[in-house]
């Protein structure tokens, strides 16, 4: 049996969260959505790829305590973004503005032939995407 001091205990412990979290400040900057004239470019585990003119709404949603940015596509798929996201130890100050950025990118670059079509989900209970509010959510 080995005798280790506190100290030596406790600065490997304070080693091991500190390391944790270095790995996990570093991996969330490859979260995020790059936004480009016709695609939005979503960076999560895996990369995905989402045409404008098939996005339907792009909404704050909230879970587990943090508020995180949907996109709603036309065939029912609904994307949370990784970032940005707002909660507790990763509150974003410029979380408004960056939802708010997103969004005018999308009514910008959605193309004149976009027409909103009814969520599937939201045709079974009987509610319809605001006509007036694109950033209101469809479900």
């Amino acid at each position: 049996m080995s005798w280790k001091p506190v100290g030596a205990e406790m600065a490997e412990s304070f080693g091991l969260w500190g390391a944790t979290l270095l790995v996990l400040l570093i991996a969330g900057q490859y979260f995020g959505v790059t936004l480009t004239e016709s695609t939005a470019i979503v960076h999560n585990l895996r990369r995905r790829t989402i045409q404008w003119s098939n996005v339907q709404a792009i909404c704050v949603e909230g879970s587990r305590g943090a508020q995180t940015v949907v996109i709603y596509e036309a065939g029912g798929r609904r994307t949370r973004l990784r970032a940005p996201i707002t909660g507790f130890l990763c509150w974003d100050r410029g979380f408004e503005e960056k939802f708010h950025t997103i969004g005018r990118w999308w009514q910008d670059h959605r193309g004149p032939d976009w027409t909103p079509v009814p969520l599937p989900a939201a045709e079974l209970s009987g509610r319809r995407v605001p006509d007036g509010n694109p950033f209101a959510c469809p479900m």
